[in-house]
């Protein structure tokens, strides 16, 4: 399963994750069996090396994320974690938010 997360910068271990309008990165997280396999850096999602997203997790509920939902991508909200070794293990535990209609 694949996660983005919009971030500033291009380090895993001190990236934050930031708003969309802010973003210089996205993180792409290759999550399997409980585990991160790989964690790469992108200027733009939609070049990933990667052919579907599961999840999405953006800093706030204030985001557009119609986008994604329309892709098809599920988006979840951080509630506050910041980092990315933090975000995953929210994840892990689901305690992010979902974005629902």
């Amino acid at each position: 399963m694949h996660i983005l997360i919009p971030v500033d910068g291009e380090d895993p271990q001190k990236s934050k994750i930031t708003t969309l309008a802010s973003l210089k990165k996205w993180a792409l997280i290759n999550f399997d069996e409980g585990s991160v396999k790989s964690i790469t850096f992108w200027e733009d999602r939609k070049n990933t090396d990667v052919d579907w997203v599961d999840f999405i997790v953006l800093e706030n509920k204030f985001e557009n994320y119609m986008e994604f939902m329309e892709e098809g991508i599920m988006v979840l909200v951080r509630r506050e974690e910041e980092s990315i070794e933090d975000i995953i293990e929210a994840f892990k535990f689901k305690e992010l938010d979902e974005i629902g209609l």
